[in-house]
């Protein structure tokens, strides 16, 4: 069975990649086409410079990027509110938001009721 190559829109990631930004953006959803039309943010265009000079394990708090095909492969760290999350950009994830991929709320796990908490509470046995 032959691996299935990435598209999108109908276009490879080596040929996304040869597109300039405003081609690229033609092929995105509203939300992102628009983003990029109005322009980067500072704190975009700061982490872009910094990207194009480190490259990889960039930390960020712009979790409002959009993931653009220069970025497959690399790892970054974005911000989730407490500590650096490492993210490695994969294919899949070109056109998203960093933010969609990294949570910010953990998942919470309840144990049984305190003492005091219900009416049924209070003959439960304290050890």
């Amino acid at each position: 069975m032959a691996k299935k190559t990435f598209t999108y829109r109908g276009k490879t990631i080596q040929e996304l990649q040869q597109l300039s930004l405003q081609e690229f953006a033609e092929l995105l959803p509203a939300r992102q086409r628009r983003s990029i039309r109005r322009g980067f943010s500072e704190s975009q265009k700061r982490f872009l410079k910094n990207f194009k000079k480190k490259g990889n394990n960039i930390e960020t708090h712009c979790r409002d990027m959009i993931i653009l095909p220069e970025f497959v492969g690399k790892t970054i760290k974005i911000y989730n509110g407490k500590s650096f999350i490492s993210l490695i950009i994969r294919e899949e994830m070109v056109g998203h938001y960093f933010g969609e991929f990294i949570a910010t709320r953990g998942k919470v796990s309840h144990s049984a009721p305190g003492i005091g908490a219900t009416k049924s509470s209070v003959s439960l046995s304290v050890r």
